[in-house]
């Protein structure tokens, strides 16, 4: 079988999303089944948007893996939870490993369907981030999209650098993987480092 080098990364990012989801859910009191939503919701979630904004069939409709693989997430940290919440930064990297992926799959798919490159980078955007705040959304949280934490902008630094290897007609895997990886530093780099947007003050009276 031919390798699909956007299906892996599609299926490594709702992987690493889904354990995101999961682990944040885990101090909520939700069941194992309402982990799973939660779990799923952050995996497709992106995903379900841009197809919608695409006139796309979404996704997921077409295919159970992201189901599966959200299954095998849930079992995972059932598993290997004490391992894995021992972890202080596991919610952080996965989330962040799953913004890389999915930026790359938003802006391969949309690239594909021959849309201008601005569009390609919000669809990218969109994969990578929405996932997220629906997710914080049914936890009762603020979403960390509209926080001073760096995070759309580390998938816009991405659909950057994935069109500039393209100029330079550089292959579209090695492409995507640059990108991902551009995504996953730049989130890396502002959080060890603090560096965050000012915050919106509100008005003195």
């Amino acid at each position: 079988m031919e390798f699909n080098f956007t299906i892996a990364l599609d299926l490594l990012g709702t992987f690493a999303f889904a354990i995101s989801g999961i682990r944040m859910a885990s101090g909520k009191q939700i069941d194992w089944f309402g982990a799973y939503i939660i779990g799923l919701v952050t995996a497709i979630g992106g995903g379900t948007i841009r197809d919608l904004l695409l006139n796309l069939t979404p996704f997921w409709m077409l295919d159970p893996k992201y189901f599966l693989t959200t299954g095998v997430a849930l079992i995972t940290i059932i598993l290997f939870k004490e391992k894995i919440f021992k972890l202080g930064g596991t919610l952080f990297l996965f989330d962040t490993i799953g913004l890389g992926l999915f930026t790359v799959v938003g802006l391969t798919k949309s690239f594909e369907a021959d849309l201008p490159i601005w569009v390609c980078i919000v669809m990218g955007t969109v994969t990578g981030s929405v996932g997220g705040v629906i997710r914080d959304i049914l936890l009762n949280k603020v979403p960390l999209l509209f926080q001073k934490d760096i995070y759309a902008l580390a998938s816009l630094s991405g659909g950057a650098v994935y069109f500039l290897l393209k100029y330079f007609e550089i292959d579209s895997d090695v492409s995507g993987i640059l990108a991902a990886l551009t995504v996953i530093l730049f989130r890396l780099i502002v959080v060890r480092f603090h560096i965050h947007l000012p915050l919106l003050k509100p008005m003195e009276r």
